[in-house]
């Protein structure tokens, strides 16, 4: 059988181009090889670094600490940003303890992110329990920055017999739009107020951040696993905007990141209150790289033999710190006990049969460095019967990354130019 060290290429944020004559031999990704050469290092550390232009990094306390970090020890990576946001934390409480709110502001963000950073790779279940400890000071951090903002609010959703954590942000200005921004496989709400919360608001949106089943504390607190029908989720969570009366409810739109472009794809399909939806980027089938970049005889094995596919997977997690970050993330936000369990679980992911039912404004978006998942935003586009835009970013926009990791003004900008169009809003 032939190695599946390719095998989960598709998850990985960009191709090699080491190999190209000289003339062909631009990366990818303009941050290829940037301190890491392990592709997936770079691409979070890019992340946490994208985030300086909404007040959640600084240049140099991110690149001091990835300088620190040993090349594919997810330990050594744990204990830098780990370090830097307990420096950065005890900088903010400084600053708080001296009424200078606005430095304390600004240390508690960037702490937060950090903290976020540290425990990104801390999935597998002996590390969960300092996966939840360290996820708990960049929520506690993140809410001790708000303490200085009187228009955010920390808010409860009901939801079935519970609730789901979320963040509200009042417009300056009545009856403006409202835009609800979710995440996906693996961020957190605190982290998508830096990634397009934050450009929401200046643009005079409400705006409500929320935690779904699977995701942030909503997994690590409440054990709620990820759920494929996700109007189950949107449905309560419009109910509860409807509460608002600073919301224009005519005009609600939702955003969402990553696989999160599956999610809202799935709810707008049922939840018509939706006025516009934009999915960055978009997913038709979850799981459908996933299967085409494993070999078919690996694949065979998951109805056969599943304990050789767990087998084959957990050698591969040994050696590649993306198939082990991935795997013990999906097991974990899926609540199955092995790989296997998990790659039949994402198969149900997909929007076949359901995409034709989207009736609001959609744009979809594709990044062409995308290797998460390549080729998915276009087939939803094609299938989508409703009014629809297609934005493709290219390496020339430096935004050609998974969720334009990097260069989060240029992919804002274009998504709210597209949504204030669409809604017709412009802030007063």
């Amino acid at each position: 059988m032939k190695t599946i060290f390719l095998a989960l290429a598709c998850l990985l944020p960009f191709t090699s181009y080491a190999n190209k004559p000289s003339s062909q031999a631009a990366p990818a990704n303009w941050y290829d090889d940037f301190i890491f050469k392990n592709p997936t290092f770079t691409f979070e550390m890019i992340r946490t670094l994208g985030y300086s232009v909404s007040q959640a990094a600084d240049i140099g306390e991110v690149i001091f600490t990835a300088r620190a970090i040993r090349e594919g020890d997810v330990y050594s990576w744990k204990k830098e940003w780990l370090a830097t946001a307990d420096r950065i934390y005890d900088l903010a409480s400084q600053y708080d303890g001296k009424g200078q709110n606005i430095s304390a502001q600004e240390a508690y963000y960037r702490a937060s992110n950090y903290y976020r950073t540290a425990c990104f790779f801390l999935d597998a279940k002996k590390d969960r329990s300092d996966s939840i400890e360290i996820w708990q000071k960049s929520v506690d951090s993140f809410q001790k920055g708000i303490r200085f903002d009187s228009s955010i609010s920390v808010v409860q959703i009901p939801y079935q017999k519970t609730t789901l954590p979320g963040y509200f942000i009042k417009a300056e200005t009545l009856n403006a739009p409202l835009v609800i921004i979710q995440t996906g496989f693996d961020g957190t709400k605190e982290e998508i107020y830096f990634e397009a919360g934050m450009a929401a608001r200046q643009r005079g949106y409400n705006v409500l951040l929320f935690e779904g089943p699977g995701q942030g504390q909503v997994i690590k607190s409440q054990d709620i696993p990820f759920r494929y029908d996700w109007e189950k989720v949107i449905t309560p969570v419009v109910n509860f905007a409807m509460r608002f009366d600073s919301i224009d409810q005519k005009k609600i739109a939702l955003i969402g990141i990553s696989m999160g472009g599956y999610l809202a794809a799935r709810a707008v399909a049922f939840e018509h209150r939706i006025a516009a939806c934009v999915l960055n980027g978009g997913i038709f089938d979850f799981s459908e790289n996933l299967y085409r970049s494993i070999p078919p005889e690996v694949i065979d094995l998951l109805q056969e033999n599943s304990p050789q596919f767990n087998h084959i997977m957990t050698a591969q997690m040994a050696k590649d710190v993306n198939t082990y970050w991935f795997f013990n993330n999906a097991m974990w936000t899926m609540k199955a006990d092995t790989p296997a369990v998990a790659m039949r679980a994402l198969t149900q992911y997909t929007l076949k049969g359901v995409v034709q039912k989207i009736k609001c404004p959609t744009l979809v978006i594709d990044s062409e460095g995308d290797m998460f998942m390549k080729g998915q935003p276009q087939k939803v586009y094609d299938q989508l019967k409703s009014p629809k835009t297609f934005l493709k970013f290219s390496p020339e926009t430096t935004a050609q990354a998974h969720c334009q990791m990097g260069a989060n003004m240029i992919s804002n900008e274009s998504i709210f130019s597209w949504l204030d169009e669409t809604l017709g809003w412009k802030k007063p």
